[in-house]
């Protein structure tokens, strides 16, 4: 009776979940439109030129970095620090109760 239930369950999100996701196609950079000029989507001709000026810049500017803000709070390792100080003391809190309570071996600490 259980497996046959958690059988059913498993095949419910399955067929759930498919019929709920749409398929994900790449992006089409498009054509720019003759009459308008525009259809809001760079062309690759574009694309590059606006990629070479971000290089060429970047060379120009050398102390400016890269953008990414290292030691910020949002940034990477302070994120990576609020994340570990997070889960750290998630952990130490389950370490410590698990060394006292109804259930830890007699004699052991």
């Amino acid at each position: 009776m259980n497996k046959a239930l958690f059988g059913t369950a498993i095949l419910a999100v399955a067929a759930i979940s498919m019929g709920m996701t749409a398929p994900a196609f790449a992006q089409y950079m498009g054509n720019v439109d003759t009459e308008s000029g525009a259809t809001g989507k760079n062309t690759l001709e574009e694309a590059l030129k606006l990629q070479r000026e971000r290089v060429t810049s970047a060379a120009e500017n050398p102390a400016t970095g890269s953008g990414t803000p290292y030691l910020a709070a949002d940034g990477v390792l302070g994120a990576s620090a609020i994340a570990a100080a997070v889960f750290g003391g998630i952990a130490a809190a389950f370490f410590f109760r698990a060394r006292t309570g109804r259930y830890a071996a007699q004699g052991r600490g």
